[in-house]
């Protein structure tokens, strides 16, 4: 067993796992991540990045690099399938109240790889692949993990524990703690493609909403390909979603055409709202979808991950550094547990309900809604601080 006290250890090296080590290694403390794949996992599920994320990781170097490897993209539409574009919204209107008035398109592997890249560069940090969290066990001293590998079971110690081990979390399983909220009972379905949608569709943006009753659609550009999300009814099994008979019939209810669509990525998943009773156990935190996890329509699991790993990590390095007291440890959940249920859960199932409305008058309400929205500067404007979570930020006091 390593005897390293004075080291933080962290469960899962996805985006929120790997950010966290990268900013406690940069505030001088040897850091050990357990991650139980063998590299960089390539998931297409995460890619936009919101304004204040990027103005919170600009000192760490994260922003600049995102920036290189993604794509830029000031508006994006909230659209209707048989009517077209509803609503258009510039975030160059937040141009006064973040450095970087756009969403960023950067997939979330891209941003892994860039972090681990980082944490080779420092002496006291290690990354350790194919470690499988089985066992947690804690003191007032310390907190020790076993993990299972191939060569069998070892474990560690260190001072803290940060549970970034996503949404079927280990290590919350092994806290026991709880996990309320609900499972959506359809399937989301990724797909990606090559196809130039914008030569196809020219009074579409980068990033796309588009309402249906039967099957509404999300429809982004990313650097390399466009990605599209649709809902898949619990009646069809995951095999059959992603088959090629499936996928091409779900992008030619989008966009009929003779050719078959060359398809790059495909992938299906089932997506919940829940949040943990707790984001705390003693010496051991839960971030990212380990703390809370919602769907993908808003952009905003991800960078609350990526906002809770800022914050945990800057309330661990002050505390071991002598310069907070412990006791402000305790502040990380007051600060962050609220959003995940006032802003990140709320406005993504709000997003939701809104795309897949099947009334027909409240659909038709719904759209005349954003329309108004949209051509109203003040409340736009306000609309516009809340889903680039500008104002989640400023009410958890994390920016001003």
């Amino acid at each position: 067993m390593a005897k390293t006290p004075d080291r933080i250890l962290i469960a899962g090296g996805g985006p929120v796992g790997a950010m966290a080590a990268h900013l406690l290694a940069r505030a001088g403390l040897p850091v050990t991540v357990f991650e139980k794949e063998a590299g960089v996992v390539v998931d297409y599920r995460a890619s936009t990045i919101h304004p204040p994320t990027l103005d919170l990781l600009e000192e760490c170097g994260a922003t600049d690099a995102m920036i290189g490897m993604g794509l830029i993209c000031p508006v994006w539409q909230f659209r209707d399938r048989e009517r077209g574009k509803i609503a258009e919204f510039d975030l160059s209107v937040l141009a006064g109240d973040t450095r970087h008035p756009y969403r960023l398109q950067c997939e979330q592997f891209k941003l892994v790889g860039w972090l681990y890249d980082r944490l080779a560069e420092h002496d006291g940090a290690s990354l350790l692949f194919g470690h499988e969290v089985t066992g947690i066990a804690q003191d007032e001293d310390g907190v020790s993990v076993t993990c299972r590998t191939q060569e069998g079971t070892v474990e560690h110690r260190g001072a803290w524990l940060i549970a970034a081990d996503g949404g079927r979390s280990a290590v919350r399983k092994l806290l026991d703690i709880g996990f309320e909220g609900f499972t959506h009972p359809e399937h989301f379905l990724v797909s990606g493609t090559r196809f130039d949608f914008k030569a196809a569709l020219p009074d579409i943006c980068s990033v796309n909403y588009t309402a249906d009753p039967v099957e509404w659609f999300l429809l982004l550009e990313i650097p390399d390909m466009w990605r599209i999300v649709v809902p898949v009814g619990p009646s069809v099994e995951a095999d059959d979603a992603v088959s090629d008979r499936y996928l091409q019939g779900c992008l030619n209810n989008l966009l009929p055409r003779d050719e078959p669509y060359e398809i790059e990525v495909r992938a299906i998943y089932r997506v919940s709202q829940r949040v943990a009773d707790s984001y705390r156990a003693g010496r051991v935190f839960l971030a990212g979808d380990a703390a809370h996890i919602n769907n993908p329509l808003g952009g905003m699991g991800l960078n609350g991950g990526l906002h809770d790993a800022i914050s945990l990590s800057g309330r661990i390095a002050g505390a071991m550094h002598g310069s907070i007291a412990e006791a402000e440890l305790d502040g990380y959940e007051v600060e962050r547990k609220p959003e995940a249920v006032n802003a990140i859960n709320a406005i993504t199932e709000r997003n939701k309900k809104l795309m897949e409305e099947r009334d027909p008058e409240i659909r038709a309400r719904n759209l005349e809604d954003w329309r108004a929205l949209a051509a109203d500067p003040e409340r736009s404007y306000r609309y516009l601080l809340d889903t680039s979570m500008i104002s989640s930020l400023r009410r958890s006091g994390m920016i001003a």
